[in-house]
C-alpha cells in the first residue's frame, strides 16, 4: 500500500522560509521522477518543481530563484526548500510520485 506523508507547512510572514517535506512508501522511491505542485483557491493546480532519480531538478519561472528541491531516497524523501516566500506562494501543496498525489499541505504566506 502507498502512503504519502507531508509535512512542513503552515503560515509565516512575507520574506521567511518554510521546508516541506514528502515521505513515500510502498513504492521503489528511487526509480521514480518526483514533483511538487501547489493550486491556489481559485487557479488550476500548477507543477512547481521536480527532481528525478539522479537528482536533476526543473522549476516553474516563479520559483526558480527561491525555491529548492531535493530528496533523500535512503529516507524515501523528497523536500522544497520555500526562502524569500510571497504572498502569492500561497497554496496547497501537493507532493506526486508514481503517478499518485499526497493529500496535499497548506501554506499561507501573510502579515
Amino acid at each position: 500500500q502507498v502512503r504519502f506523508v507531508e509535512s512542513g507547512g503552515g503560515l509565516v510572514q512575507p520574506g521567511r522560509s518554510l521546508k516541506l517535506s514528502c515521505t513515500i512508501s510502498g513504492i521503489d522511491f528511487w526509480k521514480y521522477i518526483l514533483h511538487w505542485y501547489r493550486q491556489a483557491p481559485g487557479k488550476k493546480r500548477e507543477m512547481v518543481a521536480e527532481i528525478d532519480p539522479n537528482g536533476s531538478t526543473n522549476y516553474v519561472d516563479s520559483t526558480k530563484d527561491r525555491f529548492t528541491v531535493s530528496r533523500d531516497n535512503s529516507k524515501n524523501t523528497m523536500y522544497l526548500q520555500m526562502d524569500s516566500l510571497e504572498p502569492e506562494d500561497t497554496a496547497l501543496y501537493y507532493c506526486r510520485g508514481a503517478g499518485l498525489w499526497g493529500r496535499g499541505i497548506q501554506v499561507t504566506v501573510s502579515t
